[in-house]
């Protein structure tokens, strides 16, 4: 057979020469993408040198995850590689979403030790669309902050108030969403939120209120963990005088309630929720400071 066309290749030298399998060859030929350039009289397959280059070509577009209809729509001049490039590298970006979306949820169902349920509930979460998060996020603010009796500039800052998963979320971020949407989508959390945000809000024309500046300014934060690092206890002359430095001569009854409404509520993890997803620095998490300055508060008030 190789007699009759001593300048083709069988099947099985291009086979030999290219050190792709028969078998692959024989179906890459079938479907188009490396067809033979002539038949031997016995009806075998013969291919030429540039059948070579063909192959190598077939076989680095296949490697870089190229199905074989675009390969044939490149090697027939239907599309450039370029073209193709461009739309496989979209779907490959697609793809990575997908799986960093699909390693935080399971990294956080690991964590969690959760059930089947859950996790359904947690993947659900994940994969909503940018506008579905949207809603959530819209129907937590309308009825957390809708008609707080609040200063017009306030007022702005809160109906512009945004929570957006970027496109391409880290692990961390996509993790730090599934925890903040199960509670913004809570009934209990939301009342609890809209309780705090009442006691603590400023309303024009008044004051703020006593101890919100626990949670609108972080320097009372530091203060706490400065007296926690000095060995302080939240009970005794020492904490008296943190809390006359941070509070003076404020109602401590008012401040404790507002303090316990925070606490209760969740603010300080629904603080750190939300940098996490917007991917931004957040102070650490305060809640042993919290915990400190409501037991101290609670002593002072004790006979």
């Amino acid at each position: 057979m190789e007699d009759e066309r001593p300048d083709m290749l069988t099947i099985g030298r291009l086979a030999d020469r290219t050190g792709v399998p028969v078998r692959t060859l024989r179906f890459w030929s079938d479907e188009g993408a490396v067809p033979p350039v002539a038949r031997s009289a016995s009806g075998y397959r013969l291919y030429d040198a540039g059948s070579v280059a063909r192959v190598e070509l077939v076989r680095t577009l296949r490697e870089l995850g190229l199905g074989l209809d675009d390969v044939c729509r490149v090697l027939s001049g239907r599309a450039s590689v370029a073209e193709v490039a461009d739309a496989h590298v979209a779907a490959l970006d697609a793809q990575i979403r997908s799986l960093k979306v699909s390693r935080a949820v399971l990294s956080t169902v690991a964590k969690r030790g959760s059930t089947a349920e859950e996790t359904a509930l947690m993947n659900q979460l994940a994969r909503l669309s940018a506008a579905e998060r949207g809603r959530i996020v819209e129907e937590f603010k309308e009825e957390v902050f809708g008609g707080l009796d609040v200063e017009a500039q306030v007022r702005d800052r809160l109906r512009g108030f945004r929570i957006e998963l970027p496109d391409d979320p880290a692990p961390d971020q996509v993790d730090a969403w599934i925890d903040l949407a199960e509670m913004l989508r809570e009934p209990g959390f939301r009342a609890r939120m809209r309780t705090w945000l009442e006691l603590t809000t400023p309303v024009p024309g008044r004051d703020a209120p006593p101890g919100a500046s626990v949670w609108w300014a972080r320097q009372a934060v530091r203060t706490v963990a400065e007296a926690r690092e000095r060995g302080i206890a939240p009970e005794g002359a020492a904490a008296a005088e943190v809390l006359t430095a941070l509070f003076g001569d404020a109602d401590r009854a008012a401040v404790l309630r507002n303090l316990e409404a925070g606490r209760e509520a969740g603010a300080e993890r629904y603080r750190v929720l939300v940098a996490r997803v917007r991917g931004q620095y957040a102070s650490p998490d305060a809640t042993e400071e919290l915990e400190w300055l409501t037991h101290a508060l609670r002593a002072a008030r004790q006979p």
